[in-house]
């Protein structure tokens, strides 16, 4: 940490234009051993914000600062740097198809010098067994449910020790039993690797169950940023008719 960049991830008066304006001077924060939510309408710029914070894209202006480093001018080999602090959890998993759930996270470890063959399968079995799936370690992703496979690519994100895990719509086409079991493992990764945390999503549920803090992004603007039981206190036209949604949708999901 430093005086200039105290917290963990920050935008500073972040600006990006594809064919229109997606991101327009939004400003928002998280600290180390947080949860931040990124909720919105579809194609509001929360994956390009998730972007940023990888360093696939970079503003048209304004700062992006994660793991307290401004990474803004960063040239591709410091980038790589980063991203061995900050993973991503993308919603198809990217398993291959022709590996086991073993296998799969196995094959994260490879590259791994600190670790010998012994050492990787001992991890692999720990990473799946903190995930809840070590019954399905000879599975292939074929055979898996959506939610078992965002379960191995959490796992196999968890084999590069991460600092801070992005999670890109993690309950989305799951059922609400697996959606759940899904909240319920962000928070224990929360809780016992001490790990930092963007979520995008449309699950309000999942929000209020992981999320310190939220940032509703609206036309390329950040509407809302603060704790997310002041979203109830919002007078924002465009948050309340997300809350009422919620609370139409709820008695029948």
């Amino acid at each position: 940490m430093t005086d200039e960049f105290p917290h963990y991830i920050e935008f500073r008066h972040v600006y990006k234009t594809f064919s229109k304006p997606v991101l327009a001077d939004v400003n928002f924060f998280l600290d180390s051993g947080k949860t931040l939510a990124i909720i919105g309408r579809s194609g509001v710029g929360k994956s390009v914000s998730l972007s940023h914070i990888m360093g696939f894209l970079k503003p048209d202006s304004g700062q992006v600062i994660v793991a307290h480093q401004d990474i803004t001018g960063l040239t591709e080999p410091e980038l790589r740097k980063i991203r061995r602090k900050v993973t991503m959890v993308f919603q198809a998993g990217a398993l291959f198809d022709s590996m086991t759930v073993f296998e799969n996270v196995l094959f994260s470890l490879e590259t791994r010098e600190d670790y010998d063959a012994q050492n990787r399968e001992t991890v692999v079995e720990g990473l799946l067994k903190i995930v809840d799936i070590w019954d399905s370690r000879d599975a292939y992703p074929a055979d898996l449910s959506v939610g078992v496979k965002r379960a191995v690519a959490i796992a196999r994100a968890l084999a590069a020790q991460p600092e801070c895990i992005l999670y890109d719509e993690p309950t989305t086409m799951v059922d609400p039993i697996m959606s759940d079991h899904m909240g319920d493992l962000m928070l224990r990764l929360k809780k016992q690797l001490g790990l930092t945390s963007v979520v995008v999503t449309h699950d309000f549920d999942l929000m209020r169950k992981v999320a310190d803090s939220v940032v509703v992004l609206s036309d390329g603007k950040a509407i809302y940023f603060g704790p997310c039981d002041g979203l109830e206190k919002s007078t924002e036209p465009l948050i309340q008719e997300f809350l009422e949604m919620d609370r139409i949708v709820k008695p029948f999901a």
